[in-house]
């Protein structure tokens, strides 16, 4: 009996029908394994998963194999993305026993939960020697077998972080921290450390603050490289926007294609803020692709974001994406499908597998001329000839795009994820802000709207959805500290109280369920399910970690209420990251970022205006914004709007109030002298 058919986990699903004997994680499974005296197979995936995709192939769909899990083990599937603290309990273990990680993840744990053998992918021959291999030391050797998950237990607890020797994030700090992640970057293509090659994205974003509170502009370097690199190479969808997870080389050429919703929300803060400070027109249009593909691409029927999209095709990784030159001239016809081969990289030896090739970008497009539409041959002839190679390339673009779209499609794993969908809120709001793009910022709030109605339960929060039903795993630290981030931005996107009100809300639930001695924080609420440890980890990885992200919404609440003990709680936690952040910079990019922004104050913004969509000084606040600066505009004493309160206009005219550390300047009615303000040294 296969349990998994009614599970919110699409990746649960895709093992529903497996002759595997599956149960979903929980204390029944552990109570089978007590009952029938056999140890636990705990298998760790998620839905976009290639080599999850593969074992399951070759193991979980083969007779001879369920066969044997199911005669010997309780077997238990696991979706990383839902319940995130089972993932970073038993990836330490596995980490710990191997010296790796990496998914699918397998575990053989006794019956209450202890790991005594991990590793990760097995092909089908090694995995039925290692179930008969386990089978075998379970019956004859159960001693040595409960002593090793002892041991284990042991290591992983201590292992365990929530708080260290404490240290102020001090300039000295953080200026040191940026001068190592320029000793660690590739000057050649751009990012950090060799194949394979992750985006950096919260890097760049402590790079970004870092440049902007002091001007390196080595940092700023670093960052436009890296950008721009990413952005020409074949990790980024040249024809519908978005980024792959990471590349399989060190020049970002060839991907492994799946799209995480978490890489695209925060690259496209990075390449928002990078347009904002320099004007570059390639990270303009990159920012608003990836908006484009988060809104398009992973908007779903009931609301919110979706997780991911596959990095398989009917079973083949990157099946969707590449091309060879003769499948380009089916697509364009000749002339175009030469031209198009030039211009993307695309070769007959090729880049990728079977002599395809991933498109890149091989010329400059965002120097030329902006995009004029030809509308018959002879106004081409007459166009600049710049004008007219960006006209060709959209075109040749969106030709190419439709042809792909004909082909078989990833699959696209829908759950909703509160951390995640709170990152791409946070995201499209700063995009919205800046452009003044009414699609981004609907979308902004209509996602935050589901976060708010749906995975808001009773104060808390709950960690997936999908469908409109809200799962049952309960959220853990970074979803309330993405969620209420988001929600600050959505307050000043929207100047409504309400969202405020919900920030404070999971911050103060964060705070009474969350807090470790030394001003840390575990990863799992007080009162949440118990694991066989209370994981912790303060890195930032893929995501910010539920430390820094929880950080961040501290010091964005208490920038836009002026209560203080807000700030102090985002303090105490970085200080514990301080040792992490002088010594192993690359793993904590947003705890630094958020440093930053204590540095600079972080500035508190109020526009009292009656037309706050339209008024010059939100406009010119919002361009000159200092890190990690809150901007509020609205007409004054707005309730639930701390800073438009007792703030008037001078003159009758829309005033700005610009303060620093709760400290003020005097109100001002020009953009010049707003700007002034802003970016005095």
């Amino acid at each position: 009996m296969n349990r998994l058919a009614n599970a919110t986990s699409p990746y649960l699903q895709q093992h529903a029908t497996n002759p595997v004997d599956w149960w979903p994680w929980g204390q029944e499974a552990f109570a089978e394994a007590r009952r029938r005296d056999v140890p636990l197979i705990i298998s760790v995936g998620y839905a976009a998963c290639h080599w999850c995709h593969v074992m399951a192939h070759e193991s979980f769909e083969d007779d001879a194999v369920a066969e044997v899990m199911n005669r010997n083990f309780v077997s238990v599937k696991v979706d990383r993305e839902e319940r995130p603290d089972v993932d970073a309990v038993y990836m330490t273990a596995t980490q710990a026993m191997t010296g790796q990680g990496g998914w699918p993840m397998t575990v053989f744990a006794t019956p209450d939960g202890k790991p005594f053998f991990c590793g990760t992918y097995f092909p089908r021959a090694n995995f039925l020697r290692l179930l008969e291999s386990v089978t075998v030391a379970w019956r004859d050797q159960r001693e040595a077998v409960v002593g090793q998950g002892a041991a284990v237990l042991e290591a992983i607890g201590g292992a365990q972080v929530t708080g260290g020797p404490a240290a102020p994030l001090t300039a000295e700090l953080l200026d040191a921290a940026a001068e190592r992640l320029a000793r660690e970057y590739d000057p050649r293509h751009g990012g950090f450390g060799g194949a394979p090659k992750f985006p950096p994205h919260l890097n760049l974003l402590f790079l970004l603050r870092h440049h902007q509170r002091t001007g390196s502009a080595r940092a700023l370097e670093i960052v436009q490289h890296t950008c721009e690199a990413m952005a020409r190479g074949g990790i980024y969808d040249q024809l519908a926007g978005g980024f792959a997870r990471y590349s399989v080389d060190e020049h970002w050429t060839v991907p492994h294609f799946e799209k995480m919703l978490y890489d695209n929300a925060l690259l496209l803060r990075v390449y928002t803020q990078l347009w904002r400070l320099t004007g570059d027109p390639l990270a303009g249009r990159i920012a608003a692709e990836t908006a484009a593909f988060l809104v398009d691409d992973l908007g779903t029927a009931a609301g919110g974001l979706a997780s991911a999209l596959d990095a398989d095709t009917e079973g083949v990784e990157g099946a969707t994406y590449s091309w060879t030159p003769a499948q380009l001239v089916a697509a364009l016809g000749e002339e175009d499908g030469r031209w198009a081969a030039d211009l993307f990289g695309v070769t007959a030896d090729g880049t990728f597998e079977k002599g395809t090739s991933v498109l890149r970008l091989a010329r400059d497009i965002d120097g030329l001329a902006p995009t004029v539409p030809l509308a018959t041959g002879a106004r081409e002839a007459t166009e600049p000839p710049e004008v007219a190679l960006v006209a060709r390339w959209q075109r040749v673009r969106d030709r190419l795009r439709e042809a792909r779209d004909r082909r078989p499609q990833p699959a696209r794993d829908d759950k909703v994820v509160a951390a995640w969908n709170g990152l791409a809120v946070t995201a499209l709001v700063e995009h919205a802000v800046l452009t003044g793009d009414p699609v981004t910022a609907a979308a902004a709030r209509g996602v935050a709207e589901v976060l708010a109605g749906r995975h808001v339960v009773a104060g808390r929060l709950r960690r997936v959805s999908r469908d409109g039903r809200v799962g049952e795993p309960a959220g853990v630290l970074d979803d309330y500290g993405c969620v209420a981030e988001a929600f600050c931005a959505v307050h000043q996107l929207t100047g409504e109280g309400r969202w405020l009100e919900l920030a404070g809300t999971l911050l103060d639930a964060a705070l009474a369920h969350f807090g470790a001695e030394g001003g840390g924080f575990y990863d799992t609420a007080d009162d949440a399910e118990r694991l066989i440890t209370r994981p912790a980890d303060p890195t930032d990885n893929a995501t910010p970690s539920g430390l820094s992200s929880l950080a961040a919404a501290l010091v964005a609440y208490a920038a836009l209420t002026g209560q203080v003990r807000y700030r102090e709680a985002a303090e105490r936690a970085l200080g514990t990251v301080a040792p992490i952040i002088a010594r192993h910079a690359r793993f904590a990019g947003y705890a630094a970022a958020v440093g930053e922004a204590l540095l600079s104050g972080p500035y508190e913004i109020a526009i009292v205006t009656d037309e706050p969509g339209a008024d010059p000084l939100r406009a010119a606040a919002q361009r000159h914004a200092p890190p990690g600066a809150v901007v509020v505009a609205g007409a004054p004493d707005q309730p639930g709007v701390p800073l438009l309160a007792d703030r008037s206009r001078l003159g009758g005219e829309p005033t700005a109030y610009v303060c620093r550390g709760f400290v003020c300047d005097r109100p001002v009615t020009s953009v010049e002298e707003l700007v002034a303000q802003l970016t005095r040294a």
